[in-house]
């Protein structure tokens, strides 16, 4: 996957969290169990494909090639300081 295909992802699934919250938002009743998987799903996705974004600029900044990076798993994506 190339930058550009990342950061179209990181767009449409950013659409999709958007959504989820609008709706939570917007109605009383809240999510539905399935919903709130899902937003923590898309959560954690998100914060795998940013931090996989970034490791392919640092690796591109450093003269390397970028295809050398990976996903990296929920646990430790879900455990950087902010």
């Amino acid at each position: 996957m190339d930058d550009a295909e990342i950061i179209r992802r990181i767009g449409e699934l950013a659409d999709e969290e958007r959504v989820l919250e609008e709706a939570h938002a917007t109605t009383a009743q809240g999510l539905s169990e399935e919903e709130r998987d899902r937003l923590e799903q898309l959560q954690v996705t998100l914060d795998q494909l940013w931090d996989l974004l970034r490791q392919r600029r640092a690796l591109r900044h450093a003269g390397r090639d970028p295809e050398g990076a990976g996903e990296r798993p929920p646990e430790t994506v879900e455990h950087y300081q902010r």
